[in-house]
């Protein structure tokens, strides 16, 4: 998987750039503050997230790691593909949907097309729980491991709150999500 390209942007349309890689020219869509302060002919860096449908390959890029971090939160969420995500990072940055999560707050999802009410609790409820595992988490490295962790754990019954609390538990030198989803499940069978 590409994740991080970096070259000159050599176009700048509605919706993307054009990333010149060793003379490659990658599209790569952005969201609209960063197409806003991207320059043609400017040197420039994206962290990217590839997309692979049947009929097309699409790069999604960010400036920041924890950007790029959050999509990648949003797209696991079912019904959120990669598109929406985008546009829901266009209409707010990260912090601010933090903050809206963490208070319950769906008007700033609400306001990205396509976003219903119903949608947007979905999407406050599913995002509690990642967001609380990478805030409870020490750390940025293992922030997306334990956020895996706690996904597995759910997925065989156990409750995020159970999760979280058996994670905190497991010994911070042990490392891999298969590792510590083992660790967690010893505690959690005591």
């Amino acid at each position: 998987m590409i994740s991080r390209l970096s070259g000159k942007i050599i176009h700048k349309d509605q919706r993307f750039i054009v990333l010149d890689v060793g003379g490659v020219g990658y599209k790569i869509a952005v969201t609209a503050d960063t197409l806003a302060s991207a320059r043609e002919n400017e040197l420039a860096a994206f962290w990217t997230h590839l997309a692979v449908r049947d009929d097309a390959l699409e790069f999604f890029g960010f400036r920041e790691k924890e950007t790029l971090n959050f999509f990648e939160m949003l797209i696991g969420i079912s019904g959120i593909g990669p598109k929406t995500a985008l546009a829901i990072l266009t209409a707010a940055n990260p912090g601010v949907i933090r903050r809206a999560v963490a208070s319950g707050d769906t008007s700033y999802l609400v306001k990205v097309s396509g976003l219903g009410k119903k949608k947007a609790d979905k999407i406050v409820l599913e995002l509690k729980d990642k967001i609380s595992a990478i805030d409870t988490a020490e750390g940025g490295a293992g922030s997306r491991e334990d956020v895996d962790v706690i996904e597995a754990l759910k997925t065989l019954g156990y409750s995020a709150d159970d999760a979280r609390e058996a994670l905190k538990q497991v010994d911070k030198k042990i490392s891999g999500t298969s590792e510590r989803v083992k660790a967690a499940l010893n505690l959690l069978g005591r």
